[in-house]
């Protein structure tokens, strides 16, 4: 029996400019392309890979497969353990939508940004079993398209930085010894639990498509209006990806 090829693009933040060589060349070898539903709310997510691939796709006997993606369970208690249940939910999933097609060797997704940076796909393919052999084609991350739309450096000359979440940001707070701080996958703008003063901000939601929208200043000054534009645009797309920078300003 053959050995499934699982090939997993970057696609960068959902315009299609940001897709490098490299991915147009993957997207065109595969025999199946996986593209998750995320409800009705997300629908445009979805569309926005299916317009990727009708704008770079050229090989017509590559197919296109739809499938829904579980919701994750948040009744549990337990964030870790409702993350691994939910992974597990998709890896099935994708199992199901690969099984539909058993003449199908090399299969890829769409990966939201790069597979490296706050992602869970490369989790999910682990699971599979049998396990696949395994590419990856990176792709620029919403931590490139936040600084490229400020024009700005994420660090200060040789001083380091962390990435993290909203959640540990507002469990946690300021992460000690560091001055520049990225947070990602934040639904409840946890920047307002932070002491503001000294502290700049550089925000940005879909960051690199034509939503964009940006706001920067001191955290003081411009907290309410980030919240406000949040929430603005969440209630006009159904969802929202965003992505902020915090600098302690000496």
């Amino acid at each position: 029996m053959s050995v499934l090829h699982l090939t997993l693009i970057g696609i960068g933040t959902g315009n299609p400019e940001h897709l490098t060589l490299q991915a147009i060349r993957a997207i065109n070898r595969q025999d199946l392309i996986l593209i998750p539903r995320k409800g009705e709310g997300k629908a445009d997510l979805a569309e926005l890979r299916r317009a990727i691939c009708d704008e770079v796709l050229n090989n017509k006997a590559t197919q296109i497969v739809e499938f829904d993606l579980p919701v994750r369970d948040e009744a549990t208690a337990d964030y870790r353990q409702r993350v691994d249940d939910w992974h597990d939910a998709i890896a099935l999933a994708w199992q199901e939508a690969m099984a539909g097609h058993p003449g199908a060797a090399k299969i890829a997704l769409l990966v939201w940004g790069d597979p490296s940076l706050y992602d869970s796909t490369l989790r999910i393919a682990a699971r599979l079993d049998p396990a696949p052999t395994l590419e990856v084609i990176p792709g620029i991350t919403s931590l490139h398209a936040l600084t490229a739309a400020h024009a700005i450096p994420v660090n200060d000359i040789g001083a380091p930085f962390v990435v993290t979440t909203g959640r540990r940001l507002r469990d946690e707070g300021w992460p000690a010894g560091i001055d520049t701080v990225v947070v990602m996958l934040d639904g409840d703008c946890a920047f307002q639990t932070l002491a503001a003063d000294g502290v700049h901000i550089w925000w940005g939601g879909y960051v690199g498509m034509k939503e964009q929208i940006i706001c920067e200043g001191p955290l003081v000054e411009v907290r309410d209006q980030i919240t406000k534009m949040r929430a603005e645009a969440r209630g006009r797309h159904g969802w929202i990806m965003d992505i902020y920078i915090l600098r302690r300003m000496s």
